[in-house]
């Protein structure tokens, strides 16, 4: 929350991270998203795209795997945040790039915010594994989970994420205890 009320007097830097939270997108996907991508009736993000600069050159690509292409639900601040991070964009076309920057404008901006509130500073992708984190904090099942980080099998997901159930067991157990109470 520090970090996000750093970056708020930056609105792009502002909408970036905030979509990069509440979605768990990768970088190369959020450089990638067009107003088109963007529901905000029906609060969704559809990923169907990631970007990269190669060669002094803008590429978009189809994304990392074809589980990647989804559609992921967004809260209402989100909601808001892209709206009103859209409205300040001069013409923007519903093809434009929302974010056209490079990963460079991320890294920047994530030392700049990290400076200024004094949060130790992670790495861009690392946001994807807080979100992450916030998903499990809130019990959301594991296939859902894969399906909102675009991974291809729910193996890379448990992998990838299973360090962060450290207290599981005993949660299990202390469930286990309060339902026989109950009987």
């Amino acid at each position: 929350m520090r970090f996000i009320e750093a970056i708020k007097d930056t609105p792009a830097a502002y909408a970036a991270f905030m979509t990069l939270y509440y979605t768990g997108m990768r970088e190369g996907e959020l450089l990638a998203l067009t107003p088109a991508d963007i529901d905000l009736e029906n609060g969704t993000v559809r990923i169907n795209k990631s970007y990269q600069r190669l060669n002094k050159a803008d590429v978009v690509t189809p994304p990392k795997t074809p589980k990647s292409i989804r559609t992921v639900t967004i809260p209402s601040a989100l909601c808001t945040c892209l709206k009103e991070y859209m409205a300040q964009c001069y013409e923007l076309q519903s093809d434009d790039r929302l974010f056209p920057y490079t990963k460079n404008f991320l890294y920047r901006e994530m030392l700049a915010g990290c400076k200024k509130s004094g949060v130790k500073k992670i790495r861009v992708h690392d946001i994807r594994h807080s979100h992450a984190a916030a998903l499990i904090e809130m019990n959301v099942a594991p296939k859902l989970f894969q399906e909102r980080l675009g991974h291809e099998r729910i193996q890379t997901t448990l992998d990838t994420y299973g360090h962060l159930y450290p207290n599981a067991q005993a949660e299990v157990a202390r469930q286990l205890e309060e339902f026989m109470s109950e009987s």
